[in-house]
């Protein structure tokens, strides 16, 4: 069995799609800190004139310390609404804009104020239009006994050891934080993956690279998309972990 561990990021780049696409089963990582100005309540789209701009989602104040599966999304703030208008702009010229906007208004439909489920969500209607398959657990319901955690790249190997894997993939960026060696003495193979990033034409507007997932979404053909991850969307069953 091939393991992911990552944070439930809301509408990743296209990358963490890749990544969710190489594994057999996906582990929410909602037990540790949540981090400030990260990726998990943010991310970017083209902006209507030059460059990119931030999509949110506001949350409610919670101390530093407060673990990802505690942060709340505010109840009162009209930020779908906001949200779905800073993508009008693509009405006018991205060919994909219908179904990247209908994609979005059902991920906004689901009422769910904590921020990592909201995530999960969006990512789990994502992978479907892509046609990846998303199998996948919250940490925080697993309910482990891990063995002890003395660094970062430990939690990767404490789960694959409990879950019995026999390899674990991550994005190329986080080798630091790993040992081949650590993971090869526990029988688990450790691969890294380059981030699927590739440019396109995006009518008007600048190239930026490394944007939402909406972004690509906007301006790409969904058959190609979906055949750079090699399933049939129309075959794959909704979650039910």
């Amino acid at each position: 069995m091939i393991v992911g561990l990552m944070q439930p990021y809301f509408f990743p780049y296209v990358g963490y799609f890749d990544l969710i696409h190489e594994v057999d089963l996906w582990v929410v990582f909602d037990t540790v800190q949540y981090i400030r100005r990260g990726w998990m309540n943010r991310n970017r789209v083209l902006h209507p004139d030059t460059g990119w701009q931030y999509i949110n989602v506001p949350i409610d104040r919670c101390p530093q310390t407060t673990a990802i599966e505690q942060v709340q999304i505010v109840a009162t703030h009209d930020w779908r609404s906001r949200l779905v208008g800073q993508l009008q702009h693509y009405r006018r010229h991205a060919p994909g804009y219908e179904l990247t906007i209908d994609l979005v208004r059902r991920c906004l439909a689901n009422r769910e104020r904590q921020l990592s489920r909201f995530n999960v969500s969006t990512l789990e209607l994502t992978c479907r239009i892509l046609g990846v398959q998303f199998d996948f657990v919250y940490l925080s319901e697993l309910q482990l006994k891990l063995a002890p955690i003395d660094c970062p790249g430990d939690w990767a190997l404490r789960l694959c050891e409990t879950l019995n894997a026999d390899e674990y993939v991550n994005p190329s960026g986080g080798q630091g934080i790993y040992s081949q060696e650590r993971f090869a003495a526990s029988g688990i193979k450790l691969r890294f993956m380059e981030p699927l990033q590739f440019e396109y034409p995006v009518g008007p507007y600048q190239f930026e690279p490394g944007l939402s997932v909406l972004d690509v979404l906007m301006w790409n053909d969904l058959s190609e998309l979906r055949t750079r991850f090699a399933r049939s969307a129309d075959t794959l069953l909704p979650n039910s972990a």
